[in-house]
């Protein structure tokens, strides 16, 4: 039997969505093996997220009540000890900004191997292969390792945990060392734009290279205004300082996973494509239907966006 070990991730008082996705391909590696999965829940309001991340596929829950907010030397410690503890053979964690924090020195504390951003993982309960992607998503590669391992995993690949769990909670009395922790996080200030967060939206209006001239972008407000949608962009247009960062969708922005996801002027790159592809539906405008994005869309458009989008006001407004 082979039990895994994975690290709930919250920020600033809400579990992000992979959490849930942790959920289900730890459950998928121990329903190979025959082990449990076991969930730790690390700072915060470790109860009630205790209680939201119950869902069918979890074992175990172990909360550790120390601190509000992420902290570096507090997840280090307090994965290690719960690794003494448990002994599981996989510990999970998420390819967040959380997660890449503290996952490398958790290998080095435990001296176990890594994997990071992985997009698929199978185990005989003995040999973990792990598939992760290369040259944005162009080539896939796979990685073979016995024993013990450390993986994180890119958000979006796995489907969420659904479901009421019936796993047991308890605190685990994690023995923190005071004296080794290095910081601590006193406040949040926002910068350029940082009131949204595109990951969380339901509904995105999302604008690339085909807007052609910033004063175009009026236009897609307008859109976005109408069916009360947030607003992101592909690579080109952050690039040219048209929308902050903030606001980037694709592998060196966010990765959104939104209700309905519009692509509007968009060719489709592997890059953006990687941030995008877990939306439940794809609406791609483009004048190009060769272009990449209406491969898989769910509804392409075929046309000039300047004449479409005018359309979609006028309907739904």
């Amino acid at each position: 039997m082979t039990d895994v070990l994975a690290v709930a991730d919250h920020r600033r008082g809400n579990l992000r969505d992979v959490s849930y996705e942790l959920i289900t391909a730890g459950s998928e590696l121990a329903d190979e093996t025959g082990g449990d999965l076991h969930l730790a829940v690390i700072s915060g309001t470790v109860d009630e997220f205790a209680e939201t991340v119950n869902r069918e596929g979890v074992d175990a829950i172990h909360t550790v009540s120390h601190g509000e907010e992420f902290n570096h030397d507090v997840y280090t410690q307090a994965i290690a000890q719960l690794y003494d503890e448990l002994a599981p053979q996989y510990v999970l964690t998420p390819n967040s900004v959380n997660g890449l924090d503290y996952a490398p020195a958790v290998a080095t504390e435990l001296e176990l191997p890594i994997v990071t951003d992985a997009v698929d993982l199978e185990t005989d309960g003995e040999t973990l292969v792990a598939t992760r992607e290369m040259y944005g998503g162009k080539v896939e590669t796979t990685t073979e390792l016995d024993g013990e391992t450390i993986v994180t995993i890119r958000g979006a690949e796995w489907p969420a945990a659904e479901g009421t769990g019936d796993a047991a909670i308890g605190d685990f009395n994690a023995d923190i060392d005071e004296d080794a922790i290095g910081s601590t996080v006193t406040g949040f200030e926002e910068v350029g734009g940082g009131d949204i967060d595109i990951s969380e939206a339901d509904l995105l209006v999302s604008i690339g290279r085909g807007i052609e001239e910033e004063e175009n972008l009026d236009l897609i407000r307008e859109l976005a205004d109408t069916l009360d949608a947030t607003l992101s962009s592909s690579r080109p247009i952050v690039d040219n300082g048209w929308l902050p960062k903030n606001r980037q969708v694709g592998q060196s922005g966010k990765v959104v996973t939104p209700d309905v996801y519009i692509a509007i002027g968009i060719s489709g790159a592997v890059q953006h494509v990687a941030g995008m592809k877990g939306s439940d539906t794809i609406i791609a405008i483009n004048t190009d239907p060769n272009a990449p994005i209406m491969d898989i869309a769910d509804y392409a458009i075929h046309d000039d966006l300047f004449d479409v989008v005018p359309e979609l006001i006028d309907e739904f407004q």
